[in-house]
């Protein structure tokens, strides 16, 4: 486990979402790493010192000038016996302080003395997160190298307004704490993996085209997990505005054919990740010219073609790779329409979700999938697109373990 017997100095800043800390703590020590709490005179006043110290089985330090612990210059100390610094949540405030090195209280002299990678959580108002003097210093501090993890966007706890500001997930928080801290946890090194991902644009004329709202945000996610696992991934994507991810090389397409023939250019490979919302019909005919409008007459008829479906072509090819997932996007019949694409497609698992408009999740950077495998299904909750992709890294993993 890459959180064995690592050392986590958690910060918890003045906040509702202090209460979410709680559970964060629990879910890094069951991963095996220790938490030693620092809380601020504001994270007091949503939890309490008992309840935090009770689950980090440790101390809780609230003061900067403690006879106790600062005869041995406690704060420096703390700011170096450690693995990775997390504030979680990180509020304005705090980053305020950070930004401008400010340093009146302990977590803020901890976070001046350290030398240790330090994880940020913000969590704060949707109109606090957007003022320019926050977006300053959250530029700031990723200039400086400080790692950042959300917000997110959704309901506030407290005031009930909508936007982005809300702290990211436990389980979203754990595993940007796993991806900073693995060093040497490679299991997919010498695997090649092919990734599909993003729309295709199937020309109707020079100037329009058919396609579909995904992002590609799940699929370049995926890409970069197998990379940081040790895999030699190929990411074949068609037009999306997303950066390529690092480390993976990038194959960038329009059509379905294209993305196709990409695929199949790069076989053989171990693992092949479709995730790509591959447009099912072209134009049969594109025209050459921009189609205009004709006073008094009716648009002209478009004649559509079907287009290779890649999934089943990758699933039942003389070169398949070892392991095949596909992706489902429904919007109803979910689980049905899933484990039916898993038998035509010739796939090992299908990862399915709801893509409906109100689900939000086409585009966003949230997704709710259903692993479905030979051996069943399972249901996993809501989370961060970047979570979903390091646990699928994981489940790919597992495979060749």
């Amino acid at each position: 486990m890459i959180l064995q017997r690592k050392r986590i100095l958690l910060i918890i800043s003045g906040g509702i979402a202090a209460y979410k800390s709680l559970d964060l703590i629990r879910r890094l020590r069951e991963r095996g790493a220790s938490v030693r709490p620092v809380m601020t005179a504001g994270a007091q006043a949503f939890v309490t010192p008992l309840a935090v110290g009770a689950l980090a089985a440790d101390k809780v330090f609230t003061e900067l000038f403690s006879r106790e612990d600062e005869q041995d210059v406690g704060h420096i100390r703390l700011a170096r016996d450690c693995d990775l610094i997390l504030i979680a949540p990180a509020t304005a405030d705090l980053m305020a302080k950070m930004a401008n090195g400010h340093a009146d209280d302990l977590a803020s002299t901890i976070l001046l003395a350290t030398d240790k990678p330090v994880l940020a959580a913000p969590a704060m108002n949707p109109k606090m997160w957007t003022h320019p003097a926050t977006q300053r210093n959250h530029q700031t501090l990723v200039g400086d190298g400080i790692h950042f993890i959300g917000p997110t966007s959704g309901e506030m706890a407290e005031s009930g307004e909508k936007g982005e500001g809300r702290m990211a997930e436990p389980l979203e928080i754990v595993a940007a704490v796993e991806a900073l801290l693995d060093t040497g946890d490679k299991p997919l090194a010498g695997k090649k993996a092919i990734v599909t991902s993003g729309p295709t644009h199937e020309p109707i004329d020079p100037v329009r085209y058919i396609a579909n709202r995904s992002s590609g945000k799940q699929g370049h996610a995926i890409a970069a997990e197998l990379a940081r696992l040790g895999a030699e991934v190929t990411l074949v994507s068609g037009p999306v505005t997303i950066p390529d991810p690092k480390g993976v090389t990038t194959i960038h397409v329009e059509r379905a054919e294209d993305m196709r023939d990409a695929v199949l250019a790069n076989l053989p490979a171990d693992i092949a990740v479709m995730v790509a919302a591959v447009a099912d019909w072209r134009v049969a005919s594109a025209a050459g010219n921009k189609i205009k409008k004709q006073p008094g007459e009716a648009p002209p008829p478009l004649i559509l073609a079907e287009n290779p479906d890649i999934l089943k072509t990758i699933g039942r090819h003389p070169q398949r790779p070892t392991l095949v997932v596909g992706f489902a996007a429904e919007t109803q019949n979910v689980a049905e329409n899933g484990r039916s694409k898993l038998e035509r497609k010739g796939a090992d698992y299908i990862i399915a979700n709801d893509v409906s408009p109100e689900t939000g999740i086409m585009g966003g950077d949230r997704n709710r999938v259903k692993v479905i495998g030979k051996a069943g299904d399972e249901d996993w909750p809501e989370m961060g697109k970047q979570v979903v992709a390091e646990r699928i890294a994981r489940l790919i993993a597992s495979h060749f373990a």
